[in-house]
């Protein structure tokens, strides 16, 4: 099953119903816990104890945003395995690892090349962002990065 493009009006109505005056994001985490238990574990696993406790709680709201905008606009989403979620986080670290690029945002560029769901990529990529109020170090960036990348992959059944 393929999963249609998600632009990027849809990814900023899902953000904002999380971030609204009727706070979805305790109904959207019980909803995901039920529909998605495999990725919703993930999100929460040991492959990212390096992450601070920001960092942490800030991986979780993506994979919320992220996971809610793709069963939003799916017609049927298919129940994440494990081994499909190792199989892609792999790729995409290879990916990272082979990277020659000095910024972490050049490392970035190769994930994008005929990417089929550029704008949630973009979304992570932009969330991750240098700015002075950032409270995402270097190595959480990276991790960050490829969680949510590997999300991404998982749900839209995108080969890496």
């Amino acid at each position: 099953m393929t999963i249609p493009f998600i632009a990027e009006k849809a990814i900023d109505t899902v953000a904002a119903s999380l971030n609204g005056e009727d706070n979805d994001y305790d109904r959207t985490i019980a909803d995901m816990q039920a529909k998605q238990p495999v990725l919703f574990s993930y999100l929460l696993s040991e492959s990212f104890k390096l992450l601070t406790k920001e960092e942490s709680e800030y991986l979780l709201y993506l994979g919320l945003v992220i996971w809610k905008v793709v069963d939003t606009e799916a017609t049927t989403l298919e129940l994440l395995m494990s081994d499909k979620i190792e199989e892609a986080e792999e790729k995409n670290w290879t990916l990272l690892n082979e990277s020659k690029a000095k910024k972490f945002n050049d490392k970035l560029d190769v994930f994008f090349d005929k990417y089929p769901q550029e704008d949630l990529l973009a979304f992570v990529e932009d969330a991750l962002v240098d700015d002075e109020d950032s409270f995402v170090t270097k190595e959480g960036k990276e991790l960050l990065f490829i969680g949510l990348k590997t999300t991404i992959d998982t749900l839209c059944e995108i080969a890496v």
